[in-house]
């Protein structure tokens, strides 16, 4: 009988039975299909061996008109500009105090301070910066006092404690975005308060790294008000922490969802950085300049900053989750519209919220929890007008769309979508295994990030298994096919400005990924297990088995570092579709020369019966890529039971 060749269609299917997806595959993780045919993910390491506090929902990169590279980075707990590596804090303030309005006693044999201040505003986890203070009297010296502390516990409005620690700057005592401190423990001449000048500069307040129900954005908010009138949020300590940024020339305009707008400007990034201001306290800025917001995005065309779900001007604190706002042309200040500038708003008449926009070459995408809406620059006297795309559409959360060119990709519930003129389901191979398996409490994590360099859109989401991130799944437009995998990763951003594209780890770094081919996250590096599994293919028909017994493989290691790298062909058969796989054989096919023709393992001979089988690849060595080509195998006829 002549040797039979295997070849797949591209893609994994989880919308049928593996039986009825003979000549698929089924499974797979941490692979990728390229020309049709599957092949290992690159590897990834890490951006610098700095770490930041908090878990990374948001990076946006950026250059300078003077040719310096930064990088924004906001945590659930801080907001930083990275440069060459490291970690600027530039989190804004929301309030300093005046001089003597805090206090400090501390307890003989304890490391913990109360302080008070009354009417602190401050959270569980805020951070908080003393000066002027002078010592107890003992070991808990002005050193020790006047420095960024992350406050321990809020024990009412108008005192908190933290915890006593040597003098260290805060990037020190980060550890794999874990703040660990070494605390300094009172003595029983620790009785003073800190004296009569102390002021304490409080950063904005934290957010959540989880989601907590009843406070995320399916929460929803309609029917909180009479028709028209502007929703009542919940406090933004108290959800998600998601940031908004962009760049106005080379300065940063950012906001917390819900929350606050701030503006960084370029100018004070000398050593060490300035922190970022409000946008309503820039000089010159109008009383009527937005104070809350679900987002910001700077127009490139017509350089008008927007902001989306925000307060209006003729009520400036008070959040209308449908209200868009875009100040005059070019100037961050000017937000009042009148006949003399390109200053307005815009209101939305669909849905009970903004949950984001969506910046692509000709226009923005505007989601609201209902519907689809294009912003588009028509110039005075209007500046900016408003259609309706589509309603009954969803979208998982304010994360989870992103733009390849003009066309749109993003994941709904249930269901994924994309716009490219008008919007459409898109057919998902993967659909159930998908959705079956997550996490709708925290769906507001999910990412949706392009890796262009394969025509990929990946959207990151946590399993029902999970509060975190934790899984991934795969959009190749080009190909149009579908895949999958597990890694646990916050936030994707593409290659541009970075040679490799960038993900935040929850461990507290940035990992630069397709770069080698190992998992660089400890050190040393370890090896990725990558693998793929075919549906089952049948072999015999009717009552009849066969008999396999031997296997030709066809792979390529091309750009592996191994000295021999291998990868793992097991075939395995069952008599039933539903029935246990009864017999397995597991054999490495090595790489033996590159050149001048790559050669690797030319047969293995095995000893396999049963009515169908299905084929499985797998990887996990140090330094091994690999691809695979049309494997073929050798089937005898072998009768009846």
């Amino acid at each position: 009988m002549p040797l039979t060749k295997l070849q797949f269609r591209p893609g994994v299917n989880r919308e049928t039975t593996s039986y009825t997806n003979e000549g698929g595959w089924f499974d797979c993780d941490k692979v990728r299909f390229r020309f049709g045919t599957p092949e290992k993910i690159g590897g990834w390491e890490k951006q610098s061996s700095n770490s930041f506090l908090g878990t990374c929902r948001a990076l946006h990169p950026f250059v300078a008109l003077s040719g310096e590279s930064y990088l924004s980075v906001g945590t659930h707990l801080k907001y930083y500009i990275n440069e060459g590596g490291a970690y600027n804090d530039i989190t804004p303030i929301r309030e300093t105090t005046a001089a003597g309005a805090v206090t400090f006693s501390a307890t003989d044999g304890s490391s913990t301070i109360t302080v008070t201040d009354t009417n602190h505003g401050a959270l569980e986890n805020d951070f908080v910066t003393f000066s002027g203070a002078v010592t107890l009297g003992g070991t808990i010296t002005a050193d020790i006092l006047n420095q960024e502390y992350q406050i321990a516990a809020i024990v009412n409005s108008n005192t908190y404690e933290i915890e006593a620690r040597a003098v260290a700057a805060l990037a020190d005592i980060t550890i794999d975005g874990q703040y660990t401190p070494t605390l300094v423990v009172a003595n029983a001449s620790d009785t003073g308060n800190g004296g009569a000048s102390v002021v304490g500069a409080y950063q904005v307040n934290t957010g959540l790294d989880t989601t907590v129900a009843g406070t995320g954005w399916g929460a929803g908010t309609w029917g909180r008000g009479t028709w028209g009138s502007a929703a009542s949020l919940t406090a933004i300590g108290s959800i998600l922490r998601i940031w908004g940024h962009d760049n106005f020339g080379e300065d940063l305009v950012f906001n917390i969802r819900d929350g606050g707008l701030f503006y960084w400007d370029k100018s004070t990034s000398s050593a060490p950085f300035a922190r970022a201001v409000a946008l309503s306290d820039l000089a010159g800025a109008d009383p009527t300049t937005p104070t809350i917001a679900k987002q910001v995005l700077v127009s490139d065309r017509d350089r008008h900053i927007i902001v989306f779900g925000c307060d209006p001007e003729n009520d400036i604190g008070v959040q209308d989750p449908l209200l868009i706002r875009f100040s005059d042309q070019g100037n961050p200040t000017v937000w009042q519209s009148l006949a003399t500038n390109t200053a307005g708003d815009l209101r939305i008449g669909s849905g009970s919220q903004i949950i984001t926009a969506v910046e692509t070459r000709q226009q923005m995408l505007v989601f609201t929890d209902v519907s689809l809406h294009a912003m588009q620059f028509l110039g005075p006297p209007f500046t900016f007008g408003i259609n309706e795309i589509s309603t009954n559409i969803t979208i998982a959360g304010p994360l989870a769309s992103i733009a390849v060119e003009d066309t749109v990709f993003w994941m709904g519930r249930e269901e994924f979508y994309v716009f490219n003129g008008q919007v459409q389901k898109l057919p998902c191979s993967v659909r159930s295994y998908v959705f079956n398996d997550f996490n709708e409490t925290q769906a507001e994590k999910v990412t949706a990030g392009v890796n262009s360099s394969f025509s990929e859109v990946w959207w990151l989401y946590p399993s029902a298994g999970s509060d975190n991130v934790d899984r991934y799944v795969v959009y190749n437009y080009q190909e149009q096919v579908w895949y999958y995998g597990t890694l646990a990763r916050s936030v994707w951003l593409d290659r541009g400005i970075n040679q490799f594209p960038l993900a935040a780890g929850q461990d507290g770094y940035l990992y630069l990924h397709e770069k080698g081919l190992d998992d660089g996250s400890t050190n040393p590096a370890v090896a990725i297990s990558a693998y793929i599994e075919s549906s089952q293919m049948d072999i015999g028909d009717g009552e009849n088995f066969v008999f396999m017994r031997r296997l030709i493989p066809d792979l390529t290691f091309d750009s592996s570092t191994a000295a021999s790298p291998q990868a793992d062909f097991t075939l395995q058969t069952r008599n039933y579709p539903g029935g246990p796989y009864l017999q397995t054989s597991t054999d490495a096919v090595t790489r033996t020369a590159t050149v001048p023709v790559e050669q690797f393992t030319n047969q293995v001979n095995l000893r396999l019966r049963g009515r169908s089988f299905a084929l499985k690849i797998a990887s996990s060595d140090m330094g091994v890529a690999w691809r695979l080509g049309s494997p073929r195998v050798d089937i005898r006829p072998d009768g009846r039971r």
